[in-house]
């Protein structure tokens, strides 16, 4: 029981207006004990807010799934169901509910459990209305701080997706228009070598399809479709006579061809946008076994696009018609290749590859029978 502190002849004090002002505050209070319930009641209706009582847990929870409240207030030794069991299913039900609990005994790990369930305050009876009102007042002042919190960070959050949204179409349309100018240098330079003409998309679709079926992420996948597009786009600086040249090339003659990667990076290197697909076209002549170029380096130091690429260019190359020579079979360039694996061309990277030809070729035949 409350003693006679609850007697609303207490002494005078200034009414206080409720924090939050645009409509009536609604408390719930519970407490299996009716004097208590019709004390604070009046009390609290004195004070400018809606209140409704529960005499037990089951009862204020009927309540609460019917209704919302501002504030529940709620005994903490109550038959059957608990306050703190209460609280817990209160405040999945309204986060939004500010929750204060009162109790005659002081019980520390009760109160921090009730504290750590939701409740905002722990408040000890016999307590004198006017501090019960300072601390309603106070519970749902941090009550409308804590909602103006998630509102200021829901809008946050919006504001932020949207600003996603738009960077990413923004990044997109960039990526677009980098790939066209790419292109456009791509397209002159092949037009210097009739035996170049669709090499660069071709490697492009072969590295995105062996990409795709090592299972690496769709993000990789359309890195090294897009280094595909633009890892030679250097030999629009080698001199045409080397390119076109139908002899085997000379010492001097290979070590100018080479140029043509650093040449690329030269390009390339204002587009730091495109990120991993850089590194990709830096490395497409890497090999495995560290005699490639133009760094030398060494197995998985290579990145995974550079492997990919080497192998993916290699078959192309191989399976292309040059002026020194005609085009070999896929699959003879496969058992070409074979031999290189682990020495010019990653393992792995091989499998995938020998894995997509085999593929396309099994597609072809199903066309021919069915055609």
């Amino acid at each position: 029981m409350i003693d006679g502190s609850l007697s609303l002849s207490t002494r005078p004090t200034r009414a206080r207006r409720a924090i939050g002002e645009g409509g009536t505050k609604r408390i719930l209070i519970v407490d299996d004990e009716e004097t208590i319930r019709l004390a604070l009641g009046k009390f609290l209706r004195s004070r400018g807010y809606e209140v409704t009582t529960a005499d037990c847990g089951p009862n204020a929870l009927e309540l609460l799934g019917d209704q919302r409240f501002t504030l529940m207030l709620c005994d903490v030794r109550m038959p059957g169901m608990s306050g703190v069991e209460v609280v817990t299913q209160a405040a999945r039900r309204d986060a939004e509910m500010a929750i204060m609990m009162l109790t005659a005994v002081n019980d520390a790990p009760t109160a921090t459990d009730a504290l750590a369930q939701g409740a905002m305050d722990y408040l000890m009876k016999p307590i004198e209305l006017e501090d019960l009102h300072t601390a309603v007042e106070r519970a749902l002042h941090k009550r409308e701080l804590s909602i103006e919190q998630r509102n200021v960070e829901r809008l946050i959050r919006e504001e932020v997706a949207i600003r996603t949204e738009e960077l990413e179409k923004e990044k997109g349309a960039l990526r677009a228009l980098t790939v066209n100018v790419a292109e456009t240098l791509i397209n002159a330079m092949e037009a210097k070598d009739v035996y170049l003409r669709g090499h660069s998309q071709r490697v492009a679709e072969l590295g995105a399809s062996m990409a795709d079926a090592m299972g690496l992420d769709e993000d990789t996948v359309e890195n090294i479709r897009l280094a595909g597009r633009l890892h030679d786009v250097g030999k629009i600086g080698i001199r045409e006579e080397v390119l076109n040249k139908p002899g085997k090339l000379t010492w001097d003659e290979f070590e100018h061809i080479k140029e043509h990667v650093n040449i690329g990076m030269e390009i390339l290197a204002p587009l730091q946008h495109l990120g991993k697909a850089l590194r990709f076209v830096h490395d497409h002549h890497e090999h495995f076994d560290g005699s490639g170029y133009p760094r030398a380096l060494t197995g998985e130091t290579i990145s995974i696009g550079g492997r990919i690429l080497a192998a993916a260019d290699a078959f192309d190359a191989l399976t292309s018609r040059r002026a020194y020579r005609d085009p070999l079979t896929p699959e003879d360039t496969i058992e070409l290749l074979r031999a290189q694996s682990g020495r010019l061309l990653d393992p792995t990277v091989f499998a995938a590859l020998e894995t997509i030809v085999r593929r396309r070729k099994t597609l072809v035949f199903i066309d021919d029978v069915h055609g």
